[in-house]
């Protein structure tokens, strides 16, 4: 009999390829479970115990009678922040958290995790435009936040994430948007995402202090 851990990680495979080929963004609908019976050569139980396992980890979504879906990482159900959030506020927020989940996924991300960052890396570095860099950012962000495999973390990161969608934030953003920066940002992300896959914690912290200081440069005229 197939294990679940083999399921799982073929699914993860699954997902991660869909992403990176662009076949599946946020809020796509998986194959049902039968389909993915027969794909994974699996025991449908093996494919259900996965598919939650994947839940758990906020990767995907399932709704009775509709069907299982990819969650949209950048709209995370039922988190919110304060309307009142300046952008001063989530820069300080992002540079006491990220780099401390970044040291966290050097040590815990699986190779699924780094799969799915890796993903978000490509995708963010061939985006024709700023709204699509800024989308794959964030997706990138909130995958090295899950890679932490830490539950309350993540939760905390999501309510942060969530004021990069009030209006102030967004029109901060489109207005120091430049080639120029989003090239110094994929950089950055690529540095972090090399200290992930060298396990180095104290270099992916640095890494993302590096980064969210020249963010918040860009943005607010430094901190």
């Amino acid at each position: 009999m197939v294990t679940r851990l083999p399921v799982e990680r073929a699914l993860r495979r699954l997902v991660t390829d869909g992403v990176s080929q662009g076949s599946l963004g946020p809020g796509a609908q998986l194959p049902t479970e039968r389909a993915l019976v027969e794909e994974l050569g699996a025991p449908r139980s093996a494919v259900r115990q996965a598919l939650g396992a994947l839940e758990r980890d906020g990767i995907l979504v399932r709704h009775v009678g509709r069907g299982t879906f990819l969650a949209d990482a950048l709209h995370p159900a039922a988190v919110t922040a304060p309307a009142d959030t300046s952008p001063a506020e989530i820069m300080a927020a992002r540079r006491l958290l990220e780099p401390q989940l970044a040291g966290l996924a050097a040590r815990s991300a699986t190779q699924a995790d780094l799969e799915r960052i890796e993903g978000c890396l490509r995708r963010g570095g061939a985006a024709p435009d700023a709204p699509s860099f800024e989308a794959w950012d964030s997706a990138l962000h909130r995958g090295i936040a899950l890679a932490s495999h830490n539950g309350l973390l993540v939760t905390l990161f999501d309510t942060m994430n969530a004021a990069r969608e009030l209006p102030v934030w967004g029109g901060l953003k489109r207005r120091s948007s430049t080639p120029e920066h989003r090239r110094d940002y994929h950089a950055d992300h690529t540095a972090v995402v090399l200290a992930l896959h060298e396990r180095d914690p104290d270099a992916a912290r640095d890494r993302m202090r590096e980064h969210l200081a020249r963010v918040s440069d860009h943005l607010l005229g430094g901190s």
